[in-house]
């Protein structure tokens, strides 16, 4: 595989609004935004077509081929750009999943990632939510190979599983977008050391991209959206506003630290137990 050293990455931190058409046209000037910069890769975040409600999944999801992958896969290629495309409500047979699509340059599907780990959460007086209600919960690891290296996708939640991320790495992953929404409980509480330790622990570059936040929201995201580098430093950041912002990461920079800390050639999976 043909290394690109550096590369630039374009987070779209979108405000989502209750009309799907007007959500596809806002994520497809962003993307279009994005190329102007010079990125290669753009991603979307979590229900980037529709409010994180459970009210909406429903009314808004798509069997793949639909109108949002399609736009998305016309985007990538009118751009010439990757794109993870946040995640949006999937129909499949009879099941509904909260999934992410990914794009190469061509426009040709990548990868789907389903939403491994569904949000299922109750803290008493501030916030409870059942993804359960909608979705049914995917069954797969996705890593794909670009012409960069090989990337892992995960959905918000996902992240918070240290042993789905490692095993991303573990497949050669160096670069995990995770697609998110965390809250204003979690999201002050959780959202920085989650990104950070996920990036030190697999010495990845780790790319996360929420919505940005809504206070007229029944779900109030808590934006953002930020990459953290493979020593947990943080590249760049955004507030809580809509957004696009870049980073450039160096698969260079990724050799270095894994040769300087040599973590996971460090691992001793001959005496770790799974319970």
């Amino acid at each position: 595989m043909k290394l690109k050293n550096d590369i630039k990455i374009a987070m779209c931190q979108m405000m989502i609004a209750d009309d799907k058409s007007i959500n596809l046209e806002k994520a497809e000037k962003a993307l279009h935004k994005a190329s102007l910069q010079g990125c290669d890769i753009a991603i979307l975040p979590e229900m980037f077509n529709c409010p994180y409600d459970n009210k909406f999944f429903h009314e808004h999801a798509e069997e793949y081929p639909g109108q949002t992958t399609k736009m998305l896969s016309d985007a990538a290629k009118k751009e010439g750009i990757y794109i993870i495309g946040g995640s949006i409500p999937e129909k499949k047979d009879k099941n509904y999943f909260n999934a992410s699509f990914s794009f190469d340059r061509e426009g040709l599907l990548l990868g789907i990632h389903r939403k491994i780990h569904l949000f299922d959460i109750n803290i008493k007086g501030k916030i409870q939510f059942s993804e359960s209600k909608t979705f049914t919960p995917g069954k797969e690891i996705t890593a794909f190979d670009t012409e960069f290296c090989t990337t892992g996708v995960a959905i918000c939640y996902d992240m918070r599983f240290p042993e789905l991320i490692r095993s991303m790495s573990l497949l050669g992953a160096k670069i995990i977008f995770v697609p998110a929404a965390f809250n204003m409980i979690t999201g002050p509480a959780h959202w920085h050391i989650t990104n950070r330790c996920r990036a030190l622990d697999n010495q990845v570059y780790f790319v996360s991209v929420s919505p940005a936040r809504n206070e007229k929201s029944k779900y109030i995201a808590y934006g953002h959206s930020m990459v953290t580098d493979p020593w947990g430093q943080t590249v760049v950041e955004a507030d809580e506003k809509e957004s696009i912002i870049f980073a450039s990461i160096s698969m260079d920079y990724i050799e270095k630290i894994r040769e300087e800390l040599p973590l996971l050639k460090h691992r001793r999976p001959d005496i770790y137990v799974e319970k």
